[in-house]
């Protein structure tokens, strides 16, 4: 990627090297606006210069850029400390003269940083209210400007900085957040002549069949393109989408403690290209212990503001397949979330009566007063106008469904709707649930409450022409559906969903006179509630089953014949096979 970076794609030998490096150095200081990053392409060069350079003499599986970097990797897997990385290499060099390593891991450092890895430490407010960011104001502030928190943490003693000696402790920030610029992840993506082509991919290669093979196929994209045609003119613009969840860093599901993640996903490569892990590029971490919730926005402003300048100014950037510069722009199409984070992203409550986002004021929902939960019983009207179960009582809540679907809303309706909230944010600021749902109260379907938030994606100008503005994760919906379907077909009396609070809401409906349960609370079992020899032959099935690697290899681990059950979690992928 360093010698694509400077227009060396041929093996060369090391006395013609430095005469083509500082040949390619010249050409960089010849074109305009390039004097301005002269330090980049300087580091770069350095780069190379590593990069070609066996690790001793007739090495041929290691240079010095490849060995430091194989090092530092397995620093980070390990957890290894800068103390013991300096004395691993004071030890190579001490046992190997000739080879070609820094002395100390912070000369180490100093060749990692070449590479472009850098990420923002920006101070935040352990209560999710401000950033100490942006300004100078707020940068030099010892206390959040909203709940008035310390912005650093208290050590024992009441005081945030201790004697040690004559030397005084640094003062160690609450909450740090890491944010990660994206103008040089996206740089990167051109300095390759591979990716550098790849980048092309959604513009120049056709789609013949008219199947939704890539998202550059949806009708939003090409909503995005026809009212932004300056920008989807140059097919070198990096369209993303943006991607959010919470997870355990170490696996270890006892633990409580879980960070958030923003990740975005470039869309200009081909599918079997942008969906690799590699091609994911992180922009925050959010520490925990708690999810942001609906103050991610606070966490979201540096990225959005790096958005807008894309959008408007964009970067100078070299493109090693084309060997010219070129501005290159970059735009967010959308959001991707499971339902709970799409309530946070887009500012929608999605735990009262009126969660479903689609249909915005229009919906009918039903409160079970037993099961504590809101149901919606129209959803027959996203039917065909003919179908039969419109006109089917018996099977349903006893009424005909004559509803036709809710109207869609734009991007200019849903700003109407929220451009006027006015939201401070905070844990501490809101009366409103955050996080998990409060389990057995039932909130209000009040219009009131329904936008928590006008969402920061509004800033962007073109976020609200947008036809398709947040996407639903859909391997998380699978899961949740399968859990509900295989542990109630299998009536397993913990996870089922068919229980007594559920007959009795049935009763209240008044509809399925059959499942309705007695004065004792007995209840007849539904037609499809699997038998003990059903259970047998469907739970041995998936537990003899062969499989290839890879392949929902969880499944039969959590099968346990001996009770007829399913033991353990099973894994989102396991889901989405089971239900294929």
């Amino acid at each position: 990627m360093v010698n694509d970076a400077f227009g060396v794609h041929e093996p060369i030998s090391d006395e013609g090297f430095h005469t083509v490096n500082e040949g390619v150095r010249q050409i960089y200081e010849e074109i305009p606006n390039v004097n301005q990053t002269r330090n980049v392409t300087d580091e770069f060069y350095e780069l190379s210069n590593d990069g070609q350079q066996p690790l001793y003499e007739g090495c041929e599986n290691y240079s010095k850029l490849s060995f430091i970097l194989k090092l530092y990797h397995i620093k980070c897997l390990y957890g290894m400390s800068d103390k013991a990385m300096t004395m691993i290499l004071e030890l190579l060099r001490d046992a190997f003269p000739h080879i070609k390593i820094p002395s100390s891991f912070y000369d180490a450092k100093k060749t990692i940083t070449k590479l472009g890895l850098n990420y923002d430490k920006i101070h935040a407010c352990p209560n999710n209210c401000m950033l100490y960011w942006g300004n100078t104001e707020d940068e030099g502030r010892q206390n959040c400007k909203i709940c008035n928190t310390f912005r650093w943490k208290e050590r024992k003693g009441g005081s945030d900085v201790l004697s040690k000696g004559n030397r005084d402790r640094r003062k160690i920030p609450a909450k740090v957040v890491r944010y990660f610029p994206l103008r040089p992840c996206l740089q990167r993506l051109f300095l390759s002549s591979k990716p550098a082509k790849d980048m092309r991919w959604h513009s120049l290669d056709g789609n013949n069949d008219g199947l939704l093979r890539h998202p550059r196929d949806s009708e939003a994209w090409k909503r995005f393109d026809s009212t932004n045609s300056l920008f989807a003119a140059n097919p070198r613009n990096v369209c993303v989408a943006l991607t959010t969840d919470g997870f355990n860093p170490h696996g270890n599901m006892s633990q409580s403690y879980s960070i958030w993640l923003v990740v975005l996903i470039p869309y200009n490569m081909p599918p079997w290209v942008c969906m690799k892990n590699s091609s994911f590029i992180i922009s925050t971490i959010i520490p925990g212990k708690h999810m942001p919730g609906n103050d991610i926005d606070v966490y979201l402003q540096p990225l959005i503001r790096e958005l807008k300048e894309l959008w408007y100014d964009g970067v100078d950037t070299y493109d090693s397949y084309a060997h010219e510069m070129f501005k290159m722009h970059a735009a967010l199409m959308w959001t991707i979330s499971d339902y709970p984070g799409l309530g946070n992203l887009s500012g929608w409550n999605v735990y009262t009566g009126r969660a479903r986002i689609h249909c915005n004021y229009a919906s009918d929902p039903c409160r079970l007063p037993h099961s504590r939960k809101w149901c919606f019983m129209s959803h027959r009207r996203f039917l065909d106008g003919g179908h039969k179960f419109r006109l089917n009582k018996i099977r349903f809540n006893g009424e005909q469904e004559l509803l036709t679907p809710p109207k869609l809303l734009s991007g200019e309706e849903i700003f109407e709707q929220v451009k006027d909230i006015d939201v401070t944010f905070g844990r501490l600021m809101g009366s409103l649930v955050r996080g998990k749902r409060r389990r057995g109260v039932s909130t209000s379907t009040d219009e009131q409450q329904q936008w928590r938030k006008k969402s920061i994606f509004f800033e962007l100008p073109y976020w609200e022409r947008n036809l398709l503005c947040h996407n639903l994760d859909v391997m998380h919906i699978e899961k949740n559906v399968c859990d509900n379907v295989l542990f109630t077909l299998l009536n397993d009396s913990s996870r089922s969903k068919d229980h007594l609070n559920a007959r009795k809401d049935l009763k209240d409906i008044g509809c399925k006179s059959d499942l309705w349960p007695d004065e004792n609370g007995k209840f007849a079992l539904a037609v499809y509630t699997m038998s003990k020899q059903g259970k047998k032959l469907f739970l041995s099935t998936l537990k003899n089953i062969s499989l290839p690697d890879d392949y929902a290899r969880n499944t039969p681990r959590c099968i346990d014949i001996n009770n007829l059950k399913i033991v353990g979690t099973l894994k989102s992928h396991d889901s989405h096979i089971l239900l294929q």
